[in-house]
């Protein structure tokens, strides 16, 4: 065990109700989250990927290399998942203060 003092967990407070109430919620914010992400991904792809196009190489197209697909695939993985990451954290904590219940388990 660390030496650290367990802090009290946000989740603490949860119903089946909220659960229930959350998921349009969740739903809308996946959707949202990903739209964000695609558009970001868009931008920083054109930047960091090392490809002459202006889009991002796709895993079929042959005249890419394996290591710029792979590269790709890792920067479109890391932003999609923070973004997510983010958006479900947000519309968690946004539901908490409107309902004062937390979604989560």
């Amino acid at each position: 065990m660390s030496g650290r003092t367990p802090r009290a967990k946000i989740e603490d407070r949860s119903s089946k109700s909220a659960k229930i109430l959350y998921k349009p919620w969740g739903i809308v914010g996946s959707l949202l989250s990903a739209i964000v992400a695609r558009q970001i991904f868009q931008k920083v792809a054109t930047k960091v990927i090392p490809v002459d196009s202006d889009d991002p190489p796709k895993p079929l197209e042959s005249e890419y290399r394996l290591r710029e697909i792979v590269i790709t695939a890792l920067v479109q993985g890391a932003i999609f998942a923070v973004v997510k990451a983010l958006f479900q954290r947000g519309s968690a904590r946004a539901f908490q203060r409107w309902t004062g219940e937390w979604p989560g388990d």
